[in-house]
């Protein structure tokens, strides 16, 4: 193992952290997948309602473009359970005629268009795939712990690339990432980290594969830099983690969940039960990520 490998000890970063409680007895872990991290520093207001509130307010019906994503990633999921001379781009169109989500378009016209859309992406994606080079994984769960924080994720895709891995992530929003966009991505490093603690092979190639456009985005970490990004995550944990202790004692009075106003705003599922952000202007559409506007820059940040 290299120097500074995140994959040589339970710790995995320089000094580490344990908060003393109960007479010396380590605090418990705090648990969380990478979106949740991401929740947190979002918006607190929103963490609160979606992951400590119970029962918690009704999110907004799902937004078209999340239908989107959801069926791309289906059928490139599934394209991989076919049998190896079936897997051709054909098939994958298929999948996601047959993996398609109504929710969030504005009519059946436009949820068509979208679908004949997504197909032509997956089937221009899956021309330049080796069926025959199975990945490690698909949709594959990764955990790593530390001595803060318990973290579980889901990575689209886990490449076998000779003696190291690759972690890849799918990407169908409008807005094309940059490699720059795959260094800074806190999930893509963690996915990374625990790829390699989990099956001790050297982990560090991130990639986000922009299926519109047809563009990779990638980084090359290195231990160190791994490290530098389990402390990011290990910091948003214990703020995180205080935020909930106060909210256990004092519930939604606790002011520890300040709302984030911003562009995010108005596309939050929590928007109806926050005034604050109601307040910072109205409601995007259900189907508006998928309008042509060039150069948006509204903040709109897609999870697919």
């Amino acid at each position: 193992m290299e120097q500074g490998s995140p994959a040589g000890s339970t710790t995995l970063r320089p000094g580490g952290f344990v908060q003393e409680a109960f007479g010396g007895m380590p605090q418990r872990l705090f648990r969380a997948s990478p979106s949740r991290l991401l929740a947190w520093v979002d918006c607190p207001r929103r963490y609160r309602m979606q992951y400590l509130d119970r029962p918690s307010p009704p999110p907004r019906p799902q937004r078209a473009h999340t239908s989107v994503g959801t069926a791309v990633h289906n059928a490139l999921r599934d394209w991989w359970d076919l049998p190896v001379a079936g897997r051709t781009p054909d098939a994958g169109a298929e999948l996601v005629r047959t993996s398609w989500i109504e929710a969030g378009f504005r009519d059946s016209e436009q949820s068509a268009l979208w679908r004949g859309r997504a197909q032509r992406q997956v089937t221009g994606y899956l021309a330049d795939v080796d069926p025959g080079e199975q990945p490690l994984g698909i949709e594959r769960t990764v955990s790593l712990k530390t001595e803060v924080l318990a973290l579980q994720g889901r990575i689209d895709r886990l490449d076998d690339r000779g003696s190291e891995l690759a972690v890849v992530d799918y990407k169908t929003s409008r807005w094309e990432p940059t490699d720059d966009d795959a260094r800074t991505s806190l999930p893509l490093a963690l996915y990374a980290a625990a790829a390699w603690k989990m099956f001790r092979r050297r982990c560090v190639r991130v990639e986000l594969h922009h299926l519109p456009s047809g563009t990779v985005a990638a980084h090359e970490h290195t231990g160190d830099s791994l490290k530098r990004k389990i402390a990011e995550a290990e910091s948003i944990a214990r703020d995180a983690r205080r935020a909930e202790d106060d909210y256990a004692e004092r519930g939604v009075e606790s002011e520890r969940f300040p709302a984030s106003v911003g562009p995010l705003c108005q596309w939050c599922d929590f928007r109806a039960h926050c005034p604050e952000g109601q307040a910072f202007g109205p409601e995007k559409s259900g189907w508006a990520a998928l309008e042509d506007v060039p150069g948006r820059s509204d903040g709109v940040r897609s999870s697919t």
